[in-house]
């Protein structure tokens, strides 16, 4: 003859039901691929709406003020500090639209009072670049921008 079931035991039961089927939820999650993003729409982010740029002609008013020279030299051709700049991202994650490898290029945003690289990159797709994405959060998440056109040396 079983004993009869307490309190205490349904609890656990249900406790350990609980954290097998949240186990089983995360390990179906990671399986799952990013979710698919049509040609040219802006990724997913965790801050979906573009913010107003400051000015006419002016970056987003999401865009740090370091990100001004990066993207100059980005315009230019001009050498980058970090020799990770320039290469290629390869958008494992699948968070940017999907493209043939070598499409993407990343380049540090520099952070103020790190001695490393940080977190915040710009990347941009194609060759002169006509995509342009920003992260602040190490590839987590993407905003997309369009830098203002250069202008011409005076």
């Amino acid at each position: 003859m079983t004993p009869p079931r307490t309190n205490a035991s349904r609890a656990a039961r249900l406790l350990i039901t609980l954290l097998v089927l949240a186990a089983a939820a995360w390990l179906v999650r990671q399986q799952l691929p990013a979710p698919a993003l049509q040609a040219g729409a802006p990724p997913a982010t965790h801050q979906q709406e573009a913010a107003p740029a400051r000015a006419a002609g002016a970056l987003p008013a999401f865009l740090p003020p370091e990100a001004a020279a990066v993207i100059e030299r980005i315009h230019r051709g001009a050498p980058h500090p970090h020799r990770q700049d320039g290469s290629v991202f390869g958008n494992r994650e699948r968070r940017l639209p999907q493209q043939p490898h070598g499409y993407y290029r990343e380049y540090t945003v520099p952070t103020p009072g790190l001695s490393h690289r940080g977190a915040r990159r710009i990347v941009t797709g194609g060759q002169p670049p006509v995509r342009w994405y920003y992260t602040d959060d190490h590839y987590d998440s993407f905003r997309a921008f369009q830098p203002p056109p250069m202008q011409a040396p005076q």
